[in-house]
């Protein structure tokens, strides 16, 4: 088993995973003001929790948004089983082909999201990831990645309709039985819900018609299984797409060993 960690600007996901099944996936708060110690207790008690040993874990990766932490989670992790995990970036081999301006700037959860895709699901694949942003990538027919979009996140747009009017309350997400509410709440929640369903239906229309064939739609995020059962297209929910990437990415680049740098 290996740890998958994907470090977000919103929650870190903590998993475990191998060849055979996700045996755990946990989130925390990303708070920059957390020390390697304090991260290193949150995947200890993680661990504890799942009655995992420190010696089922044989290494662990690292996919970030988050540069600042990244230190901070290596040296956490080298606290508990004294290895520093890989870490997803410029040099890794991906066996992905990015087809952008700067492949360099591309997300490296992008990046994860389409190498689990294409090991599993037949392309052309749209990649729908719901997080802090909601990002769709784009992998062709012939399994490049060739781009995609990002959009306000689902609970982005919720706090600025609440933070920047007078009246409105901030509210929870929750699945509104009808389009048309009947008060401010639901209406709150069916315009930020299937206003996000509509957007992603759009956006899904316009991609197909320029891609000219039918791709196969994924959709992964910790937001995505509230908000694909209001989609009209025919949307998977991969729950753990990320962390099967990582183990993928992990895969490709061991060597034999942990690095105990």
């Amino acid at each position: 088993m290996i740890l998958a960690i994907d470090m977000g600007n919103t929650n870190i996901v903590i998993g475990g995973i191998d060849s055979e099944k996700t045996h755990f996936e946990e989130r925390v708060t990303t708070d920059r003001q957390k020390t390697s110690l304090e991260y290193a207790i949150h995947i200890k008690n993680i661990l504890e929790i799942h009655n995992i040993k420190i010696s089922q874990v044989e290494g662990a990766i690292i996919s970030s948004v988050v540069p600042p932490l990244n230190a901070t989670i290596s040296s956490a992790v080298k606290k508990i089983f004294g290895f520093r995990p890989m870490l997803v970036g410029a040099g890794m081999k991906t066996g992905l082909n990015i087809i952008m301006d700067n492949p360099k700037t591309v997300g490296s959860d992008m990046i994860v999201d389409a190498v689990a895709a294409i090991r599993e699901y037949p392309c052309p694949i749209i990649i729908i990831d719901m997080g802090t942003a909601t990002t769709m990538s784009v992998v062709d027919h012939s399994g490049n990645y060739i781009g995609g979009t990002i959009l306000p996140g689902l609970k982005m747009s919720l706090e600025s309709l609440s933070s920047k009017t007078a009246q409105l309350p901030h509210i929870s997400l929750e699945i509104p039985s009808r389009v048309i509410g009947k008060n401010t709440i639901d209406c709150m929640r069916s315009g930020i819900m299937y206003g996000n369903a509509g957007m992603l239906d759009g956006i899904l229309d316009r991609m197909e018609e320029e891609l000219g064939e039918k791709p196969t739609v994924i959709a992964t995020g910790g937001l995505s299984r509230f908000v694909v059962p209001l989609c009209r297209h025919e949307i998977t929910y991969d729950e753990s797409l990320l962390l099967k990437g990582l183990l993928i990415l992990y895969e490709k680049n061991h060597t034999g060993a942990a690095s105990a740098k």
